[in-house]
């Protein structure tokens, strides 16, 4: 299977697993987890034909570690990132580092100026624990701005923090005053 072909499973993963189970009429426990061979067969009546063999090699491969299995591999789910409000990932408050990092473009730094980090559909605010990993997802929109966001004040301050099982930060939200601004 060629690097593009992956990449194109690693999108609909994310779209089925994350956003909309429906859409191949999957179902999702409570946390998240699908069947395997559910989603395999699912997978293939809705065109999209993949094997275990190459699941297990998305979720391997995949730069952002967005999938897990389960201990013996009959179960998939994506680690964070969903947009659906029944999704329980089981995660547990965290201490979070001093610093924590988010990349964005130029255009959503006013609303953010005013508002703060915002989850807008999905369950948490994402951040990085690295500079390289909040570049590269501020990279797909355009050019990348970092914010850095003091967590640790954050946390003082009351606010909960929690880490996917891929290293992903997680926050209800990130109040403008905890952003550092570079002008």
């Amino acid at each position: 299977m060629n690097e593009k072909n992956i990449k194109g499973i690693s999108k609909f993963l994310s779209l089925i697993l994350r956003h909309n189970p429906g859409k191949i009429k999957l179902e999702l426990d409570e946390n998240g987890w699908a069947s395997v061979e559910e989603l395999l067969s699912k997978s293939s009546k809705g065109n999209v034909r993949f094997s275990m063999e190459t699941l297990e090699e998305v979720v391997k491969t995949n730069d952002k570690k967005r999938f897990a299995f389960n201990a013996d591999k009959t179960k998939i789910r994506a680690n964070q990132g969903h947009s659906l409000k029944t999704i329980d990932l089981e995660l547990k408050a965290m201490e979070p580092p001093a610093f924590l990092y988010h990349g964005t473009v130029g255009k959503f730094m006013e609303s953010i100026k005013e508002k703060g980090l915002q989850k807008m559909s999905r369950q948490h605010v994402h951040l990085s624990k690295d500079l390289e990993t909040a570049i590269k997802v501020g990279s797909r929109r355009g050019q990348t701005l970092i914010l850095n966001v003091r967590a640790k004040d954050m946390h003082n301050g009351g606010y909960a923090f929690y880490q996917s099982e891929n290293g992903v930060w997680l926050t209800g939200e990130v109040p403008p005053e905890f952003i550092d601004f570079k002008e």
